[in-house]
This record gives C-alpha cells, sequence and structure tokens, in this order.
C-alpha cells in the first residue's frame, strides 16, 4: 500500500510525473507478482484520472479485490464519489 501513498501523495502536491512513474511501477509489478488493482486506481483517483481509475475499480471488481471493503470511507476516493459510476461500484460490492 505504501508505493499507492505515496503516489496519491506526490498527485495531490502536483507531482504529477512521479505519481505516474508510481502507477507505471505497480504496473510492472503486477505482471510478476499480484499488486491490488485498488492501489492503482488510487494513484489515478489521486491525479484526477477518473477514466482510469474507474478502469482499475472495475479490475479490483472482477478481480474480487477485498481491499473494496473500503471504498465507501476511503478518503483517497472522495474525488470520485460525485461520479454515478462511484454509485453503480458500490452497488455491485454490496455496500449500502
Amino acid at each position: 500500500d505504501e508505493p499507492a501513498s505515496l503516489g496519491y501523495a506526490y498527485a495531490l502536491s502536483g507531482k504529477r510525473q512521479e505519481a505516474f512513474q508510481i502507477v507505471d511501477d505497480l504496473k510492472q509489478r503486477s505482471k510478476r507478482s499480484y499488486i491490488p488493482p485498488t492501489l492503482i486506481a488510487i494513484v489515478y483517483a489521486g491525479l484526477g484520472e477518473k477514466e482510469q481509475a474507474f478502469e482499475w475499480l472495475d479490475k479490483a471488481y472482477n478481480g474480487q479485490d477485498s481491499n473494496l471493503v473500503y471504498l465507501k470511507v476511503d478518503p483517497m476516493f472522495d474525488n470520485l464519489r460525485s461520479d454515478p459510476r462511484y454509485a453503480g461500484l458500490l452497488k455491485r460490492v454490496g455496500l449500502p
């Protein structure tokens, strides 16, 4: 979780290049070992890249990523909450 949190912090502080580098690193690592898709979605959410964030959240749902249980309360997803896809994802996950 640490690289995703760092990437999120980079994104919020305007260090977009560093945040995208962390996304790339996480994607590369995911080819060798399991990286929860929610971690990549977190960085994209911080970057304001909603399309990519939801793409990775869908991968998380399809892959039964256990981190989705925090979707409703994790502040790192705050900027996605106004998007109708967010409510749809909550419903699919089974979160009221």
